[in-house]
């Protein structure tokens, strides 16, 4: 399908919600004219059936994705699938549920023997990985919506500078870490929170993420998908399992003639270049940097472990007992009066502020016992990361880095010998 046709489609459908939210906008009536409102019923909550259509349809679109970029090696069906993954998961399920946001749902479950993890939650967080350990990122390909919105808005890309690239690709580690902390610690749902694509699925929401998510649109039109680079933080999961999967996309269907055309055809740095035979210039240098990162490895992830810790009671300041303990004391201390809405609800309810300053404690404790093992993993991940550009392989062939590559299918056109096999049909 051409690439304009379907901006048109999508062009059409944010001007028609965009219509039927605006039906809804209308001047209340003037109520001395005997107007009555009718009486208004809560929708009924979604079936659970539907649930399960859901998983069902996430299975379909990751079988089909999978069989346009391995079988039919087909940019187009890709874009295809991916516009209907976006018209279905994106604005008719208003990006819920969704496997990016699972991840909090499975952390509270591990953590909380109180919460009960929904199966469909469950699964939207297991299917993709499972299809990623076998075919490589297929999820990302043609079943997230956030991934499908930015791809068709990827129109003139450019890439960006090595150093920036590094220092940006370290946020979604920090983002996946303090996500999981959060949500076992019962404070905060920050995926879903600041999720800057469903306040557009929805038309509604925070006036700033709405922004936010109109930003990220606009600066995609250039660096092509930022949210999935250097945001996602279930990219983080996906990018290290697909590393080791077992089939994987290929820039060419056959034998690689070394023609470099594909080189720069990726936006994502994603293409690895063959390298015949390694310097041994080179090799001997590697050795030794691999050597160096090896023993800094472990100084890395307690360190990082000692200093994220540090931080414990600043970032418990995320939990909203541990706010309104705070304002509360501010009150009772200095006469600063609390007017938060949970605060006056506090007041109402007739707890005691002691009650609520022991709640505090535990929950600080608990970012206490969390707080290292975020900054473990997140020196640990540094080290690996340094430890991976010293190994060096002998490649015959331009191929793709396999966590780094979205399946997204740019690459085919490139190819002449893809080229060649299609007009051959």
């Amino acid at each position: 399908m051409n690439k304009k046709i379907i901006y048109i489609l999508l062009l059409f459908l944010f001007s028609w919600n965009a219509f039927l939210y605006g039906q809804q906008r209308f001047p209340k009536p003037d109520f001395e004219s005997g107007y009555e409102y009718p009486s208004y019923h809560l929708g009924d909550a979604r079936s659970p059936v539907w649930e399960y259509i859901d998983v069902a349809v996430l299975v379909l679109v990751l079988t089909l994705t999978t069989r346009f970029t391995l079988k039919t090696r087909s940019r187009n069906s890709i874009l295809l699938i991916s516009v209907f993954s976006l018209l279905y998961f994106g604005f008719f399920r208003e990006g819920c549920i969704c496997s990016i946001g699972a991840i909090q749902n499975i952390a509270l479950a591990l953590f909380n023997n109180s919460y009960t993890l929904p199966l469909s939650a469950l699964l939207f967080f297991l299917i993709p990985i499972l299809f990623t350990i076998g075919y490589g990122r297929q999820f990302c390909a043609g079943a997230c919506p956030l991934g499908a919105i930015q791809e068709l808005t990827g129109i003139y890309p450019v890439k960006l500078p090595k150093f920036i690239e590094t220092l940006l690709s370290t946020i979604p580690y920090i983002y996946l870490a303090l996500s999981i902390l959060f949500a076992a610690t019962e404070s905060n749902f920050i995926i879903c929170k600041y999720d800057p694509y469903v306040g557009i699925f929805r038309l509604n929401g925070p006036s700033t993420i709405l922004i936010f998510g109109i930003l990220l649109l606009v600066s995609g039109i250039f660096v092509n998908r930022p949210y999935c680079r250097f945001l996602c933080p279930y990219g983080v999961i996906l990018n290290w399992v697909s590393r080791f999967s077992n089939k994987h996309l290929t820039i060419t269907p056959n034998e690689c003639i070394n023609c470099r055309l594909c080189e720069t055809s990726c936006p994502y740095e994603a293409i690895i270049p063959s390298e015949m035979v390694p310097e041994n210039q080179g090799m001997i240098k590697s050795r030794k940097r691999f050597t160096f990162y090896l023993i800094l490895l472990p100084l890395l992830t307690v360190g990082s472990a000692f200093f994220v810790s540090m931080f414990a009671e600043n970032l418990a300041y995320v939990n909203p007992k541990v706010k309104l303990a705070v304002e509360l004391q501010l009150e009772k201390e200095n006469g600063i009066k609390a007017k938060s809405i949970d605060a006056v609800t506090f007041k109402e309810s007739g707890k005691t502020i002691d009650q609520l300053m022991t709640e505090k404690n535990q929950i600080i404790k608990r970012f206490e016992t969390g707080t290292p093992w975020v900054g473990g993993f997140l020196g640990l991940s540094l080290g690996i990361a340094l430890i991976l550009t010293t190994l060096s392989r002998k490649r015959d062939e331009y191929k793709p880095d396999q966590g780094k590559c979205y399946s997204c299918g740019r690459c085919f056109e490139y190819c002449p010998i893809h080229v060649e096999k299609l007009d051959l049909k």
